[in-house]
């Protein structure tokens, strides 16, 4: 919890350095007069960045984060930093107001987040430009979490994974939600989340151009709030499973679903042995549950027998098997 703790904003006129930046933007902010500070990275649209800010994806990790919404997106940005992420890019409207230190952090890109698969777009809009570095993609209030991540940083797990032979890293989106939504009516709160400690499973996936038989390494996971209030979700959007870690290819397409057009990209492990997985613990469910109104008034608590406070720490999402080391010790 301490390193998502909100800073004071800058007083207006300051120049604030940023937190972090990546090597090559860093450069820039040293040689940019006070002026210029502060408009170094904000591009009107995913064209302009691809055309002016696309160096930016020449070396990774590189988080792209979609902010839907104003909720917990100074939290998010700065968990991603402090993960090890070498830059991040925020996709956001442009009404939308960070504080002075984050604006410096962050390649911010104005992208319209409500359309219909817009984060799936936003991933492929940058795939070809990207290609041979590792992305990570997420919502706002949502957080990465991977084994001994308290000690160990993004970079030294994709370091590990590679060695392995492996591109893609499959990740489990994990369902947090407040305590009381009467005190919090968006069902978001940091100091006070929940998450289930049991309730998921998983099913082999079909393989429709193989008589639906099971694909190889291969499941479709679910659990959470997508399961225990699954008549309010649509079909489709019940999976928890997402490819959220992966290495950019030419060609290369994530699927609205969250898997890719390369069948190994959607793999849970090689064929020789176990490897790693990550959870993004999200209230991203929780929220749309208490915002949508044909769920909203139908639900007055999330708590059951099987929730438990979470921790802010990897040891428990292992201890409960919602994550893997692999071979990573």
């Amino acid at each position: 919890m301490r390193r998502l703790r909100r800073q004071r904003k800058g007083r207006s006129g300051d120049v604030v350095r940023p937190l972090h930046l990546d090597a090559a933007s860093r450069k820039l902010w040293e040689t940019l007069g006070d002026s210029g500070k502060g408009a170094l990275m904000l591009y009107p649209t995913m064209d302009a960045f691809l055309a002016k800010g696309a160096a930016v994806l020449a070396r990774g990790p590189v988080a792209l984060i979609m902010a839907e919404d104003t909720v917990e997106v100074d939290t998010t940005i700065r968990h991603h930093l402090n993960a090890g992420f070498r830059a991040v890019i925020l996709l956001a409207p442009d009404v939308l107001t960070l504080p002075a230190d984050l604006e410096a952090a962050v390649h911010r890109v104005t992208f319209d987040v409500h359309g219909d698969n817009a984060l799936v777009d936003a991933v492929n809009a940058v795939m070809d430009a990207a290609e041979g570095t590792w992305l990570y993609y997420c919502y706002n209030a949502e957080y990465l979490f991977h084994p001994f991540c308290e000690t160990r940083n993004i970079r030294e797990l994709i370091a590990f994974h590679a060695e392995e032979r492996r591109t893609a890293l499959l990740s489990y989106v994990i369902d947090l939600y407040a305590d009381d939504l009467d005190k919090f009516g968006n069902a978001v709160s940091l100091e006070s989340a929940l998450l289930d400690r049991s309730g998921y499973y998983a099913l082999g996936r079909p393989d429709a151009a193989n008589k639906n038989y099971p694909k190889e390494r291969q499941l479709d996971f679910y659990g959470g709030l997508r399961w225990r209030f699954e008549e309010h979700i649509p079909q489709p959007k019940r999976k928890i499973d997402r490819i959220s870690i992966f290495q950019a290819k030419r060609g290369l397409r994530l699927r609205p679903d969250f898997t890719f057009t390369d069948e190994e990209y959607n793999t849970y492990a090689c064929a020789w042995h176990h490897n790693m997985t990550v959870a993004v613990c999200s209230f991203r469910t929780a929220k749309a549950l208490r915002t949508n109104p044909g769920s909203r008034f139908d639900i007055h608590t999330f708590r059951w027998r099987n929730s438990t406070e979470f921790q802010w720490h990897s040891q428990q999402l292992m201890d409960l098997g919602l994550m893997e080391p692999g071979q990573w010790f």
